[in-house]
């Protein structure tokens, strides 16, 4: 209904009415905007940047001693070659060599570019889809990469492998195999004691390998039947403490699997792509040793936290939880079949990522998993088609090539200057850095989808490693963990919109979470997160790893 109100008053103001995935007004006023930032000449301090003599946090190319080398070697070969032969600059006949000016001219309109896609991304002035096809479009259009270098920086290992983990998630859902995960997980959950100290830490835990989404599209109704049940059980028509105790319970907790392991989201892959562009590539067990003992310990806490804030306020004695599953379970059918096919593939895809480590990549193995969906039929390309969001694998491969065009150009090595710059001196080096990305990320991931803050940050804060002598992991984990904290607005994650859409009373149809909500809860959630990001990782256990630097 909603739906078709949006047409109606699209229909009556024309051309300038506002609708999901296009806001002309909107595009006017970034255009005006993203054409005086290219217009506009570069900063200076660019400009001696790109001519700076090995400029630290950049990775020149072979032969060359600044950015604009390396720009010239790669977009203007034959003349680069010609003034290396004769041993000075020269101005060949067909394509003469950029001067510094123009390359970072280039850095500059890279940057316009990325703030461009970010406001897009953030705002869906255009459909999600549309935006990540014009980040390609630009890069062509401003000549920042050749056109293979663009095919080459869209097509990566983190684009399949986020688009190979949304097609297994499909086979899972499919299977049924993610319900009996869950019914096994609850089964043993007596009481609200247990749900919060027990049940939220095993969800996080998992949601660190499956689709966290999913995992928590799947328990609401489950949970909805356990709170259902336990409010007649007492003759209460009606918990609310009961029932935000239960919905935001695990949506936190899932929300913060994230750091467990590289499989938990894209915004992890988005890393784990960008670490490798760095020359440092990060295998799956690295990251399960530098992150897995955050995320029991974190949902521990929230679920602390939710117990002390709610119990007293529960209008019900009691829940269990237990009770309610195993008539679920008794319904489900026998385990076997595709199910049991579905669970061999999955299990062989995380010894697969595990075992092979970071030179076969993680979309390989990932992909294997796919083909061996169809083998087994236990999808058909229309699942793919229906199940995974082509949209959203778009946004990390454009992700990916803006990460390429921003580090080529040296506008991220410029933007991370500028940023460490501000910085006080108290946080522009070692761990006081680490804590302040953190922030940063932690902040801007409830405004925008974790994938795309970590895309928009990755680039930035990377390059800055080497400037404040901090291991390019410790930052680049930092952004990717601090993603995952989009606790307190209903758009910061899916899994927020799941849970306040899914909420229901399953009688009445009445919605059990309000917007605010998310605030009253979602913020102290998102500051305990940090204090255990900063204090139990960065500045604990962290101190006793090794990093490379």
């Amino acid at each position: 209904m909603a739906h078709h109100m949006a047409v109606d008053t699209n229909t009556k103001s024309g051309f300038w009415a506002n609708k999901p995935g296009y806001k002309p007004l909107l595009l006017l006023i970034a255009s005006l905007v993203f054409a005086g930032l290219v217009i506009a000449p570069p900063p200076q301090g660019m400009v001696d940047l790109v001519s700076k003599v090995k400029p630290p946090g950049y990775e020149l190319g072979r032969g060359c001693n600044t950015i604009t080398d390396t720009v010239n070697k790669k977009l203007r070969p034959d003349a680069f070659k010609g003034a290396k032969a004769q041993g000075k600059p020269t101005q060949s006949e067909t394509e003469p060599l950029f001067t510094d000016r123009q390359v970072a001219q280039l850095a500059k309109t890279m940057l316009a570019i990325f703030f461009l896609a970010v406001l897009f991304w953030g705002t869906e002035a255009l459909p999600l889809g549309a935006t990540d096809l014009l980040v390609a479009v630009l890069l062509y259009l401003f000549c920042i990469l050749p056109i293979n270098e663009i095919s080459k920086a869209y097509m990566q290992d983190a684009v399949f492998f986020i688009f190979g983990i949304l097609a297994v998630a499909v086979g899972v859902a499919k299977t049924g195999l993610d319900k009996r995960i869950g019914l096994i997980l609850l089964s043993r959950i007596k009481s609200a004691k247990a749900f919060a100290f027990i049940f939220l830490p095993l969800l996080a835990m998992t949601a660190s390998f499956l689709s966290e989404h999913a995992l928590v599209a799947l328990l609401i109704p489950v949970l909805m039947g356990v709170y259902k049940v336990t409010c007649k059980m007492y003759g209460v028509e009606k918990d609310r403490a009961l029932a935000v105790f239960l919905l935001l319970g695990i949506c936190f907790a899932a929300n913060h699997g994230g750091p467990g392991s590289p499989a938990a989201g894209g915004r992890n892959a988005i890393m784990m792509g960008y670490l490798m562009e760095y020359g440092d590539p990060m295998s799956f067990l690295e990251w399960m040793k530098y992150g897995m003992p955050f995320v029991p310990v974190t949902a521990v806490i929230i679920g602390a936290y939710m117990y002390i804030r709610l119990k007293s306020k529960f209008l019900v004695k009691g829940v269990n939880p237990s009770e309610v599953v195993k008539a679920e379970v008794a319904r489900m059918p026998k385990f076997g079949g595709k199910e049991a096919m579905m669970s061999v593939i999955l299990v062989c895809l995380v010894a697969a990522w595990i075992i092979l480590g970071e030179h076969a990549g993680l979309g390989g193995p990932t992909l294997y998993a796919v083909v061996a969906m169809f083998l087994c039929r236990i999808i058909s390309w229309d699942d793919i088609q229906d199940g995974v969001a082509f949209d959203v694998v778009g946004l990390y491969a454009a992700a990916c090539a803006m990460g390429v065009g921003l580090k080529f150009t040296g506008g991220a090595l410029w933007l991370a200057n500028s940023f460490v710059s501000l910085l006080p001196e108290s946080i522009s080096h070692g761990d006081g850095l680490v804590i302040g990305v953190s922030l940063l990320t932690g902040i801007m991931t409830n405004f925008m989808s974790d994938g795309a803050t970590v895309a928009a940050l990755g680039p930035i804060v990377l390059p800055m490693a080497s400037l404040a002598g901090v291991s390019v992991w410790k930052l680049g984990l930092s952004c990717a963990f601090s993603s995952s904290f989009a606790n307190f607005l209903v758009v910061g994650t899916p899994n927020n919109a799941i849970a306040f859409g899914m909420g229901k009373d399953p009688e009445t149809g009445e919605r059990l979470l309000s917007v605010f909500d998310f605030v009253k809860y979602g913020l102290p959630i998102t500051i305990l997160a940090w204090l255990v990001l900063w204090f139990w990782t960065i500045l604990g256990y962290w101190k006793f790893m090794s990093w490379p630097h």
